[in-house]
């Protein structure tokens, strides 16, 4: 069955899209973006205060899904410069500290609102 998650410990979605869609025992997430989830307006700092934003808003999703971060099987990260990579990996480092899932990392001609780094994930759900 498929289920449309909303959880509002992430942004809600600025788009015609759902921040995640559980199917069976798997769960897509959107994109997420540095959104404080109370404010709306994007994190300001450097690649390393926006990932970590990201991370948690990721996980509020997953944990919103019945999920968490080490059931994550796959993520990608979009950089606005991928020369933010070494500073963006150490965040997601310890995010994901054994057992990383499965990644790509690109870089991304624009991101939305122009945030320096974007990551959607794929998860169990149980």
């Amino acid at each position: 069955m498929k289920r449309v998650i909303v959880t509002e410990g992430a942004p809600q979605a600025i788009g015609p899209y759902s921040q995640a869609i559980a199917w069976d025992r798997i769960v897509f997430l959107s994109g997420q973006i540095p959104l404080d989830p109370v404010t709306g307006q994007v994190v300001e700092g450097d690649a390393a205060a926006q990932t970590e934003r990201v991370l948690q808003n990721l996980k509020a999703v997953l944990e919103a899904a019945g999920s968490s971060l080490d059931k994550v099987v796959k993520t990608t990260i979009f950089l606005k410069n991928m020369d933010d990579f070494p500073t963006v990996n150490e965040v997601y480092g310890r995010y994901f500290a054994s057992e990383a899932p499965a990644r790509s990392t690109l870089q991304a001609a624009k991101l939305p609102r122009d945030v320096k780094v974007e990551i959607d994930a794929i998860a169990f759900t149980r």
